[in-house]
């Protein structure tokens, strides 16, 4: 067995594929005018653009023409890019175009993307993208499509609407939503792409990819003249009403300012922010022994997020909790990509103390050799004179466009244990159907109590060694359309080099051409604490997607959990109402036998159900609610949404049962805020 793994990685390391990227690169051409958006390509003005065709697959068959044509156009005025697609399609009644809520995978639909590399740097990226009914969706790539943040939200329009012949759609993307650089002959990284679920095909203009944001292999828009300024600033003031059961109404105000240093610098201050409205962290099974992490949803902390998505997390926006006041510097100084965040806070580890603490983090990471970059990283939190967090440096490393490694070596500071490092070392192979990479980590002991007063890691007292293998198959013959596999083997020892812990986790995925997927996985793993833990957990998950806005997915685990029986049962069905309405209803039930000591870990029934509708893209219902047995935590809200300024100048409508500020208890009774913001 060992042999034929060895085999297989030997002979996916050597066939680097020997096909070379097309070197596309289209003129820049400034239009007379803008063009109404209306999605429709007819106007006079979309004549002076070149037609950019012959897409190329990036899935199923890697490196061949689409076979279906898409003809994209892209120009500008003064302040404003345009881009517009021609989808033809020889099946217009099926486009899918089940996804509404902004910022959902338009993967899953019919859809195209707009891709900038606004500084020519190989390595970062704006990326845009619409389906054929007009839902957004933008998010920021950094370190040649390594990491992506999908919560950035920018201003910017499209429209797209259907032909007969198949869909079209416009886009009008702002020079002041983006950071670029500046001149009168500026060059940007450009590629654009389409997908059509229904064949699962996605396809790009320039191809073949090894990665669907791999930066480097972008084609160019060239001529671009950049001199004429932007606008500088935002303000972005608020105001709250709310009213509580059994508590006195109260109403406050705030105020965000976004102010542009430069092209590619911008400053953003916000004092008395508002996290009252923002949507309850959805509850998930724990069933591990270490702290979970979740994702960040507060507007000020996402500007820039991509460049904190580290291996070893020095910064964990989640540490801080409601802010007064916080300002952040993001963007590009010279050669570097700089982030620059303060803030005061209460922390959440403090609840007896009422003194706030300052959090101070610095993020430079510079170019190196094109796509490849160097990084440090300060993070720090200063109370009651005290300062703990972390100092470190990272790298990534492409030596081919498949061969790459990532390091990264940190040193924590603090009152225990100060100095503490960690390391880590992963050389990797990654094309557009392979994965492979081996890992080795080093965490002293005591490195948690000071790292983790701003940052995130699970665990130390570990040298660590994992590796994976994944490949996906591409079939389509007959009634399977791919195979995807992965296999996961970790083990680690203490610094003293005693064994804690080993895992080898297993999947195979097969997608069938009836649109049936079928998941099998396999988990086994030694856990050593008071005594020897010997985990497992065997799944298979079945689910149906009609591509079109229904689907429907059912899982069931078995095994063994720190000396329980385990069984794990979930559930999720999705179904589009209407074109504009959206339900979604998730169950997840946890059953042990015998129960832990800890009730907090004992069985439980989650239940969460999600139901949107939207009026148009900028007028909109939303519905969360959620319980948790073994707890007693419920959510519940509802939230009607005006943006009259999209994204940020909005009136908004919420009734809220349950905390979702950050680092609260769900107690809070029923409520209703009304918030009006807008840009000036």
């Amino acid at each position: 067995m060992i042999r034929k793994y060895i085999i297989a990685v030997i002979c996916m390391l050597t066939a680097v594929s020997a096909r070379v990227g097309l070197d596309r690169s289209v003129a820049a051409v400034r239009f007379a005018r803008s063009p109404v958006m209306d999605g429709l390509i007819s106007e006079d003005v979309w004549d002076a653009a070149t037609p950019l065709e012959d897409f190329i697959q990036y899935q199923p068959q890697h490196g061949q023409p689409s076979r279906l044509r898409t003809t994209a156009y892209i120009g500008y005025s003064q302040d404003t890019l345009f881009v517009a697609f021609v989808c033809f399609d020889p099946e217009p009644d099926r486009i899918a175009s089940a996804r509404t809520k902004r910022d959902s995978d338009l993967w899953d639909d019919d859809a195209v993307v707009v891709m900038l590399d606004t500084f020519d740097d190989d390595r970062t990226c704006t990326v845009f993208a619409t389906n054929s009914i007009d839902t957004q969706w933008d998010f920021r790539v950094a370190d040649n499509g390594r990491t992506s943040d999908d919560s950035w939200d920018a201003s910017w329009s499209s429209a797209a609407i259907r032909t007969a012949e198949g869909w079209s759609v416009e886009f009008a993307i702002p020079f002041s939503s983006i950071r670029f650089q500046a001149g009168e002959d500026a060059t940007w990284g450009l590629n654009l792409g389409r997908s059509c679920p229904r064949q699962l095909e996605v396809s790009y203009w320039v191809g073949p990819l090894e990665g669907e944001t791999r930066v480097s292999q972008f084609g160019s828009l060239t001529g671009l003249d950049l001199s004429r300024p932007v606008k500088r600033y935002e303000f972005i003031p608020y105001g709250l009403a709310q009213m509580s059961v059994g508590e006195r109404s109260e109403g406050r105000v705030g105020l965000d300012l976004r102010y542009r240093i430069g092209s590619s610098l911008s400053l953003e201050m916000t004092v008395n922010p508002d996290f009252a409205t923002i949507e309850a962290d959805v509850a998930r099974i724990n069933l591990t022994r270490f702290e979970q992490d979740y994702p960040e949803k507060r507007p000020f902390f996402l500007e820039g997020a991509e460049f904190f998505d580290q291996r070893v997390r020095q910064f964990y926006s989640r540490r801080i909790g409601e802010i007064p006041w916080g300002a952040k510097l993001v963007g590009k100084l010279g050669s570097f990509d700089l982030a620059v965040l303060t803030a005061r806070s209460r922390p959440l580890d403090q609840d007896s103390v009422k003194a706030d603490a300052g959090y101070t983090i610095v993020r430079a990471v510079r170019s190196l050799f094109g796509p490849s970059s160097i990084g440090f990283l300060a993070a720090d939190r200063a109370w009651r004179n005290e300062h703990q967090g972390s100092l470190g440096f990272d790298g990534t490393f492409f030596f081919t466009e498949t061969l790459g490694m990532t390091a990264q070596l940190v040193r924590a500071h603090g009152p225990r244990n100060d100095g503490a490092l960690t390391w880590f070392v992963r050389p990797a192979f990654d094309n557009a159907t392979s994965h492979f990479h081996l890992r080795y980590s080093h965490w002293e002991t005591g490195l948690m109590d000071n790292l983790n007063a701003a940052g995130f890691i699970r665990d130390d007292d570990r040298r660590e060694f994992d590796t994976n293998l994944s490949h996906t198959f591409w079939i389509k013959e007959r009634a399977v359309e791919s195979i995807e596999t992965d296999v996961n083997y970790k083990r680690y020892w203490s610094q003293a080099g005693a064994l804690r812990s080993w895992e080898l986790r297993s999947d195979l995925d097969v997608v069938f051409a009836n649109k049936w997927v079928v998941e099998f996985s396999h988990n086994e793993e030694l856990e050593r604490y008071e005594k020897d833990f010997l985990n497992r957990e065997t799944s298979v998950d079945v689910g149906y997607d009609n591509r079109a806005g229904r689907s429907a997915e059912f899982s069931y685990g078995f095994g063994r959990n720190y000396d329980s029986a385990l069984r794990l049962l979930g559930g999720e069905v999705s179904y589009k109402l209407t074109s504009a309405w959206t339900a979604r209803y998730a169950l997840t039930r946890l059953r042990l036998d015998p129960e832990p000591e800890d009730p907090e870990d004992s069985s439980t029934w989650i239940h969460v159900v999600r139901s949107d509708f939207y009026f148009n893209k900028d007028l909109y219902l939303k519905l969360f609610y959620q319980t948790n047995s073994v707890i007693k935590r419920e959510n519940a809200q509802v939230v009607l949404v005006w943006r009259f300024l999209p994204p940020f100048g909005s009136v908004q409508v919420a009734y809220q049962r349950g905390s979702s500020r950050i680092g609260t208890t769900a107690d809070q009774g029923p409520s209703l805020f009304t918030k009006l913001s807008w840009v000036l």
